[in-house]
């Protein structure tokens, strides 16, 4: 068994990479040499490291690591593609974010990050049919990181949400691929219905710091929503919104805005 965990780990240039990067780390800092093994070098595989950096972040009295980690080794072992996602928000944070240089940074350091697959792992709890479990994992998120995500909302890969304070994502909310949100991001509700009642993201809109997304609405795919905007309306595919209430200002800038992280709003003399 161990020499076939090495093999996988030998075929595997993320974790390789990851490993390089907290050698190099205890090299240049060996006070954190204990953090750094314990977080990265003891683990055989990224999905190991993944589940041991949760347990320890979402620990409390009322759940310890150990039984928070036994939950997080189920749901990726029966579930490779929370692993695939995880590695995709990985790799999106590592080339959207300026402040992230190593792909360690995200996994140890970068609650937004951390806070995105602790939700992943409630939302797999929540369709398993653990609805208690997904919310406790949910309330320590909240606790834990300020990011409030119900286990029922759906999100796609490749998410990045920058700084990550006050976002707050709703029951019936969907979120597509390759997504960037900054803080205080609300993809709320207007109503106490209990039918679809929060927004539908296309995939690889980019939605800037404080805006709010309200309601049964759709925003469309590669669009961009300006910092503070409040959102009551469908937006088109690849157009810009700003203001309170949102109104389209132009068209998105780029092809991928999720992906340039541009926020810039171009405006005519």
């Amino acid at each position: 068994m161990a020499k076939t965990r090495a093999n996988l780990r030998s075929i595997d240039p993320v974790w390789d990479r990851i490993g390089q990067e907290a050698r190099d780390a205890i090299a240049d800092a060996p006070s954190l040499g204990a953090m750094f093994h314990g977080g990265l070098l003891q683990h055989d595989r990224f999905e190991d490291a993944l589940g041991y950096r949760i347990a320890m972040k979402l620990e409390s009295t009322e759940m310890s690591a150990q039984t928070i980690r036994d939950v997080a080794d189920e749901a990726y072992a029966k579930d490779p593609d929370l692993v695939q996602a995880a590695r995709a928000d990985l790799v999106a944070t590592m080339d959207r974010d300026p402040a992230c240089h190593r792909l360690m940074q995200p996994l140890m350091f970068f609650k937004g990050y951390q806070a995105v697959q602790a939700y992943r792992l409630s939302h797999w709890l929540w369709q398993d049919g653990q609805a208690d479990l997904a919310y406790f994992v949910q309330m320590r998120v909240s606790e834990v990181f300020g990011v409030d995500i119900h286990p029922a909302a759906k999100i796609g890969k490749g998410l990045m949400i920058d700084h990550a304070h006050s976002v707050v994502v709703g029951e019936t909310a969907v979120v597509g691929d390759n997504v960037s949100m900054l803080h205080s991001v609300t993809l709320g509700g207007t109503g106490k219905q209990e039918e679809k009642r929060h927004p539908t993201i296309g995939n690889g809109v980019l939605i800037g710091a404080g805006a709010k997304v309200l309601g049964n609405i759709t925003v469309g795919h590669c669009s961009r929503i300006a910092a503070g905007s409040v959102v009551l309306h469908d937006v088109p595919p690849m157009k810009t919104v700003a203001g309170v209430p949102a109104k389209i200002v132009g068209e998105a800038g780029c092809a991928q805005p999720a992906l340039s992280m541009n926020h810039i709003l171009l405006t005519e003399d």
